[in-house]
């Protein structure tokens, strides 16, 4: 008997193909079981979905003939669970993707490549690894001493139900919560699985580390496994066999992870919450975050976000029960140790500094006395390369990319001009293309400028105790600098890491890439350069990211109770009154947050109000527009226009604020409104016009569109 099967393939949300596609097989199917199916000259992995198939008869719309069979089934791999299927649904509907799109970007690209007698091969060494060391296996290996305040956090995470928010200061000892309650988990129940994430994959390896460290004795290396983008195809199938067989107990990984097959998921932990990586910002535009939080009340697991500096849409989101907070706060404001303190933040007003310097006298004195005492420094800017743009001063020519509404960076170490939104490249010229003068400079600054200045200014410094017959004056500054551009090859972050936990660098510049989670035992003083950069911007959320930041960025030191009396933070700045530098000072996050809320409250603004955006993308700015305003315009034709316009405002088209990218043109539409329901029933019923909009003489010229619900920059 043929069976007609309901079967989501990848297929983006703009396409024309808007459901499960139906094919024919052999053998009934159960929902969850991955397939391989022919689609054109293509062959797909696919998703048996729960939706059957339209009954084969004379009055079908469906013509039994015309549909293909099934290429082949996975055997030997488990249908994915219905809670897993569920997710994917209510992931595909809220953020107004395809449910196919969203499915198979969550599995592993290479089973589709495998034939029959590879994947048994695959699943018979998977099978083979799999013998778990068991409880009893191994001693418990030694745990460090809880705090009151970990004590405290621990016993109401296990009494309640949650979803949780752990505020705890930088140093406070969150980690140890998270391997805490997943011990016990795993103490309690022998099939129990937990999925532990961060936000980025440079965080991952030190997050395994400790996981293995305290659970591979006990339970074998293979129930700890890791997930993200930087892996191998092979790497990552075989981190997903071990996920959705239940081999692997503990699964760590960043934003895709909350995708990943867990039977027996009952726990779920979010580091660093407030992180904007968590946000997809391709394809499906999804949250994590939020997505982490869905799960847990579908699968019934318990749910914990942490970060000392929340996002405000958690932090509102976790105010007492009797104002409408959902979420149980948890609080641990000290950090680990005897005597152990947050760091000292100083406030240096560079307006009663010498001009134009980039490192002022304080500073710079404050870290040769690091240096003299054998302590390390970091100094923070969050903008990579020599130079912003390369100018001329006789006709004010600049770098721009001839592809992007951007300028091209400086860098000096490969003699390039290099665009970070498109990649193009070219050499350095000689002269000014645009007058001959041949004396253009860089403008601004960036870490690889930032490096090489601080090597001048320290340059007759010597580190302490460093005289040899070698070096008889001593060795000089050991200055390092961390990241995109140094850490492009495999392995080379981790090496560079490793040379500042063991001490042979002196001062380390970087970007954001070092201001959060990493655990630098030996530093005492980090610097933010130009702290004032998103103190004015129009994007409403840029206090709330410049001020998670910067508080992140002051972890970084004095993270060994040893030091941490003498630690400090060096705020550079032009205005040193600002509300957003006087909490800083004061470490006070809730300060902070309560007036930050407050003004988003007056402002009708998120997580007060709802947000989506639409962005367009076409060979001209005006075809972009003209297709988003056609679309805004055929809003009113709706059934329930009359019902849902009243609490929906959709405001003009504009450009992006990089609107040429790639030599593509784009333009985004906000959407707002106050009740998350209404906005999307809205954007559920305007898929319709929007595709009725793609086939209209002004869309000429339109290459795709997207619409971002809950965007987090706009």
């Amino acid at each position: 008997m043929t069976h007609g099967l309901q079967i989501w393939v990848p297929m983006p949300a703009h396409s024309q193909v808007t459901g499960p596609l139906t094919y024919l097989s052999e053998q009934p199917l159960a929902a969850g079981t991955l397939v391989r199916v022919p689609l054109g000259k293509r062959e797909l992995l696919g998703v048996v979905w729960d939706t059957p198939a339209p009954p084969f008869s004379d009055a079908s719309p469906i013509d039994p003939t015309r549909l293909r069979p099934v290429a082949g089934t996975l055997d030997g791999i488990a249908p994915l669970t219905l809670a897993w299927r569920q997710l994917v649904t209510f992931a595909a509907s809220y953020y107004q993707r395809s449910a196919g799109e969203v499915a198979l970007a969550a599995i592993p690209p290479q089973l589709r490549d495998l034939n029959t007698t590879q994947l048994a091969r695959r699943l018979k060494q998977h099978a083979k690894a799999g013998d778990p060391a068991g409880p009893d296996a191994a001693p418990s290996p030694e745990s460090v001493a809880l705090t009151p305040e970990q004590i405290t956090v621990i016993a109401r995470f296990e009494q309640e139900d949650g979803p949780f928010l752990l505020f705890g200061a930088t140093g406070s000892g969150k980690t140890e919560v998270y391997l805490r309650a997943v011990q016990h988990l795993l103490q309690a129940d022998p099939t129990a699985q937990a999925l532990v994430m961060v936000p980025e994959i440079n965080l991952t390896p030190q997050l395994e580390a400790r996981f293995l460290a305290r659970f591979a004795p006990l339970y074998g290396e293979e129930a700890v496994v890791s997930m993200h983008s930087g892996m191998t195809p092979a790497q990552r199938l075989k981190s997903w066999l071990g996920a959705h067989s239940g081999l692997a107990r503990i699964v760590l990984g960043t934003r895709m992870a909350v995708f990943a097959s867990l039977p027996n998921l009952q726990l779920i932990i979010v580091d660093e919450e407030h992180d904007p990586s968590y946000k997809q910002q391709e394809g499906a535009r999804y949250s994590a975050r939020d997505l982490a939080i869905y799960r847990g009340r579908l699968e019934g697991a318990k749910v914990l976000l942490g970060s000392a500096t929340p996002s405000l849409e958690s932090w509102h989101h976790s105010r007492p029960a009797t104002e409408g907070g959902r979420y149980v706060r948890l609080h641990m404001p000290s950090r680990v140790g005897e005597n152990a303190a947050l760091p000292l933040v100083r406030r240096v007003d560079m307006n009663h500094q010498p001009k134009r310097c980039v490192f002022s006298p304080p500073l710079l004195k404050a870290m040769e006395e690091r240096i003299a005492r054998g302590e390390q420094s970091m100094v923070f800017l969050n903008r990579r390369g020599y130079a912003p743009v390369l100018h001329c001063t006789d006709c004010d020519w600049k770098s721009e990319c001839p592809h992007c509404s951007a300028h091209q960076v400086f860098h000096k170490i490969d003699r390039t001009l290099r665009c970070h939104h498109c990649s193009f490249t070219v050499r350095v010229p000689r002269a000014c293309p645009a007058c001959g003068n041949p004396d253009i400079a860089p403008m601004g600054r960036g870490t690889e400028r930032l490096e090489e200045h601080l090597a001048e200014l320290l340059r007759e410094v010597r580190r302490p105790n460093s005289v040899t017959p070698e070096c008889p004056e001593g060795e000089p500054v050991r200055i390092v600098r961390i990241d995109a551009d140094t850490t492009k090859l495999k392995g080379e972050l981790e090496s560079q890491l490793a040379r500042v936990h063991s001490g042979e660098v002196d001062i380390l510049v970087g970007t954001q890439m070092i201001a959060k989670g990493h655990d630098f035992r030996r530093i005492t003083l980090v610097a933010a350069i130009n702290a004032d950069s998103a103190l004015f911007s129009s994007d409403f959320r840029a206090p709330e990211r410049l001020f998670s930041l910067l508080m992140q960025a002051a972890g970084r030191a004095g993270r060994d109770a040893g030091i941490s009396g003498a630690s400090e933070m060096w705020v550079q700045t032009f205005h040193p009154s600002h509300p957003l530098f006087e909490a800083l000072k004061r470490h006070d996050y809730p300060a902070f947050a309560e007036q930050q809320l407050k003004e988003r409250e007056q402002a009708a603004m998120p997580p007060f109000s709802f947000q989506a955006l639409v962005r367009a993308e076409a060979r001209t700015q005006e075809a972009a527009q003209a297709f988003l305003t056609a679309a805004s315009a055929g809003a009113t034709s709706l059934a329930d226009a009359p019902l849902l316009l009243p609490h929906i405002t959709l405001y003009p088209a504009v450009p992006m604020t990089i609107q040429r990218v790639a030599n593509v043109e784009r333009a985004q539409m906000l959407i707002e409104s106050p009740n998350r329901a209404a906005l999307q029933r809205f954007l559920t019923a305007w898929q319709t016009v929007l595709h009725a909009t793609r086939q209209q003489p002004e869309a000429r010229g339109l290459i795709r569109w997207a619409v971002d619900v809950d965007p987090l920059t706009i």
